[in-house]
């Protein structure tokens, strides 16, 4: 029985974890994909997780892959971070 416990315990925080992540996701929508140059624009609302109001920006990309999936005109969910000033997005995906 305490196996069992333990097991849905696990779950539990697993699938309150997830939703958290996906909490903190911003939305969006592409404007424009630059892959050469490895970046997207993307006109979104807030970002709570940097404290940034909804604007058009470019944001910079470290992985080229994120780009292969998008392009102008669909809505995303991502996450942005800020690194020595300039702005990524680490992580991209269609909007539901």
């Amino acid at each position: 029985m305490n196996k069992l416990k333990t097991t849905l315990a696990t779950l539990a925080l697993a699938v309150a974890g997830s939703a958290l992540a996906q909490a903190d996701l911003a939305e969006g929508e592409v404007r424009r994909v630059d892959r050469d140059g490895a970046k997207i624009t993307l006109k979104h609302g807030d970002i709570k997780a940097l404290d940034m109001p909804p604007m058009t920006m470019v944001f910079n990309v470290k992985d080229k892959a994120l780009l292969d999936a998008v392009k102008p005109g669909d809505r995303v969910r991502f996450r942005a971070t800020q690194e020595a000033g300039r702005y990524y997005v680490t992580e991209i995906q269609p909007a539901r």
